[in-house]
């Protein structure tokens, strides 16, 4: 006599398992940190950004579901020197009181391909950097590590690392549009390395 209940539990599993999985981008670490480097004739500025917080809901068996928002601290962005620092956060520049927060809010996942464990994808969002958001398409590569949350914070569950580098323009976003280009370039190279964590509970 058939029995169903085996081939039942076969499909709960496999429902279970293919489920949306949601990965907090707060890393207790501080590790996590956004790469920038302007490249103009007269000097090259590289700098970072290293309080990060966000979102992302991902589905190992469809990524063309993702979700999620990375959001940057403007106050943590950095560079070496002080005075190009202050500058940098000042009120002519990025404006870090008035405008806080840096964001990338992800609308969908195009071009998805399978590479290995990874998952490249092309990310069409809205990018908000002074209160300006203008769309933008960047690539990611996604790679879902299952069951190794441990390894990186001790603690039970898995992890998502979010890899992308792609240009943005300070005209865009009006930052100075148009202004000393000789020593501040107009494109900014902006790399990223993301852990995101999703304890067992």
């Amino acid at each position: 006599m058939f029995n169903p209940i085996p081939y039942l539990f076969l499909f709960s599993a496999f429902v279970l398992s293919g489920a949306p999985i949601k990965f907090d981008f707060k890393d207790p670490k501080k590790v996590n940190n956004v790469i920038f480097q302007m490249d103009a004739p007269l000097e090259s500025i590289n700098g970072s950004g290293d309080s990060l917080w966000g979102t992302v809901t991902f589905d190992p068996s469809n990524p063309y579901a993702t979700q999620g928002e990375i959001i940057l601290d403007a106050k943590s962005l950095h560079v070496g020197n002080p005075v190009l620092k202050e500058h940098i956060h000042g009120k002519d520049w990025m404006n870090v009181e008035k405008f806080p927060a840096i964001s990338f809010k992800l609308t969908k996942l195009e071009n998805v391909k399978k590479q290995g464990i990874d998952v490249l994808a092309d990310a069409k969002g809205k990018m908000t950097i002074r209160n300006v958001t203008m769309e933008i398409v960047i690539p990611v590569k996604i790679t879902y590590l299952k069951g190794l949350l441990e390894k990186r914070n001790r603690v039970p569950g898995d992890l998502l690392i979010l890899r992308s580098k792609f240009l943005v323009k300070r005209d865009d976003f009006e930052i100075r549009a148009g202004e000393k280009l000789d020593k501040v370039a107009n494109e900014i190279e902006i790399s990223l390395n993301l852990a995101g964590a999703a304890p067992i509970k």
